[in-house]
C-alpha cells in the first residue's frame, strides 16, 4: 500500500456536465472515498459549481486549474498521458502524490485532449496501449499506486460487447477492468443510458465515463 494519501484530479475540459460525465465522476468519487483517496474535479466552469447535479456527485469541485492549488508540488504531480514514454508502475507511488487526468480520455477516436495538460510540463505516465474511459483510467491508476498491482497483472477486457436486446448489441471501443463477477466494471445506469441512445452512433455519445462505485466488485 502507498503510505502517502493519493489525490486524483480530473480537469473538466468541457463547458457542460453531461449524463455520462456525471455517472463517471460520481463513481470516481465513491471509489476514491472508499479507498481513502481524495478526488478533485478542477477547471469547472463557474456556472456549474453551484449546480445541484454537480454537488450530488460528491467531488471536491474547483473553478481553478490544478496549478492554482498544487503550485508548490508540481514535481509530485503525474499526468496520465496516452502518449507518455513510460508506463505507470507501483514504484510511482513513492514519486507522486497527485495523479492528473484530462477530462475525456474516452474519446473514440482519441482526440489527444490531454495535450492541453502536457504543455504545462507535468511528468507523464501511460496506462498501456488501449484507450480507456476516464473512470477506468482512475481505477487502473488506483490499483497500481494504492494496491501496488502492476499493470500487466490487472485483468482487462477490451472492446466488450453489450447486449441491448434480444437482437441488438453494441461494442464498446475501450478497455475495462474485469470485476470479480468476470464482467467489465461499469456503472449502474450505464446500460440504460446506452439503450436510450441506441439510435445514435457511438461517435455521437459522450463515452468518458463508466464505473461501479462498489469496490467489492473489483478484482484487487
Amino acid at each position: 500500500m502507498s503510505k502517502s494519501k493519493v489525490t486524483f484530479v480530473v480537469e473538466h475540459l468541457d463547458p457542460e456536465l453531461g449524463p455520462w460525465s456525471a455517472l463517471e465522476y460520481k463513481a470516481i468519487s465513491e471509489e476514491s472515498r472508499q479507498a481513502g483517496c481524495d478526488f478533485i474535479l478542477s477547471s469547472v466552469p463557474e456556472s456549474l459549481l453551484q449546480s445541484s447535479e454537480l454537488q450530488a456527485l460528491g467531488a471536491n469541485a474547483k473553478a481553478e486549474s490544478i496549478e492554482a492549488y498544487f503550485a508548490d508540488r508540481k514535481e509530485r504531480i503525474c499526468l496520465l498521458d496516452p502518449q507518455g514514454q513510460q508506463e505507470l508502475s507501483p514504484a510511482d507511488a513513492s514519486r507522486f502524490d497527485v495523479f492528473l487526468f484530462g477530462g475525456i480520455l474516452g474519446d473514440d477516436p482519441p482526440r489527444d485532449r490531454t495535450s492541453e495538460l502536457r504543455r504545462k510540463g507535468f511528468q507523464g505516465r501511460r496506462l498501456g496501449p488501449k484507450q480507456m474511459t476516464t473512470d477506468t483510467a482512475v481505477r487502473v491508476t488506483r490499483l497500481v499506486v494504492v494496491d501496488q498491482m502492476p499493470l500487466h497483472q490487472i485483468p482487462y477486457e477490451d472492446f466488450p460487447e453489450l447486449r441491448l436486446g434480444e437482437h441488438e448489441s453494441t461494442e464498446m471501443p475501450f478497455r475495462y477492468v474485469v470485476g470479480k463477477d468476470g464482467k467489465p466494471v461499469m456503472p449502474a445506469g450505464m446500460l440504460e443510458l446506452i439503450k436510450r441512445d441506441a439510435d445514435k452512433s457511438l461517435d455521437d455519445l459522450d463515452f468518458a465515463e463508466v464505473a461501479n462505485g462498489d469496490l467489492e466488485d473489483l478484482v484487487v
